[in-house]
């Protein structure tokens, strides 16, 4: 199965410049979208490359990934955002990809909340990092769903630029668990944490920009 569409997400955020890091956010979840749309109903309980998560779970931790997002943007607290999202029903996933892509732009609609520094679970940064950070998860996700189906999205440039610009800013190491354990001993005593990359695994300099992508992510492309 083959899907080369990325364009079936809301489009409010293309009215802003192509290079504005919410522009960049809205073409990485269009693309997820498209994967999430092309799923086969016989194809959702299959394992994905993230062992935590079968396509389903996936696709509900995506849409709480994107109500994090909103979150952030919103000023709240992060934390009160669960890591595995309640399971979406099989047969709206679509309509809530869709109504939670729209929370995220209108969350993030104020230029002023770019410059903000705001609380991602591991630490503070400015808001338009915060966006790289999560145009990577949701970039790296989506590519957990299509191997998992057997799809080939047409993987935006861009999108793939500023998600290996931002892991390797925020993950300069191979070897991570240091860093893991350090970000636990700062956390509050109650609030859950598993550590969100596994070591980045070898791939050939000139590999395709997804293939690196994801190998720094943890995964065996």
């Amino acid at each position: 199965m083959t899907n080369s569409s990325a364009t079936s997400a809301p489009t409010a955020a293309t009215a802003l410049d192509a290079d504005d890091p919410r522009a960049v956010l809205a073409r990485a979840i269009a693309t997820a979208g498209a994967v999430i749309d092309a799923v086969q109903p016989d194809q959702r309980a299959l394992p994905t490359p993230c062992s935590d998560y079968d396509v389903r779970g996936m696709v509900a931790h995506l849409v709480s990934v994107l109500h994090r997002v909103t979150v952030i943007g919103g000023g709240g607290d992060i934390f009160t955002v669960p890591d595995r999202a309640e399971l979406v029903a099989d047969d709206s996933w679509r309509g809530q990809w869709n109504a939670t892509a729209a929370e995220v732009q209108e969350a993030w609609s104020d230029d002023a909340r770019l410059d903000a520094t705001v609380q991602v679970p591991w630490t503070t940064m400015s808001g338009t990092s915060a966006l790289a950070v999560y145009t990577n998860e949701i970039t790296v996700h989506t590519w957990d769903l299509a191997v998992a189906t057997g799809q080939h999205p047409a993987w935006d440039d861009s999108v793939l630029a500023v998600s290996l610009r931002s892991i390797h800013e925020e993950l300069p190491d191979a070897e991570r668990a240091a860093l893991w354990a350090e970000v636990f001993a700062h956390l509050p005593a109650d609030v859950p944490f598993e550590p969100p990359f596994a070591d980045a695994v070898d791939v050939a300099a000139d590999a395709p920009a997804i293939d690196r992508l994801v190998a720094w992510n943890g995964r065996r492309p």
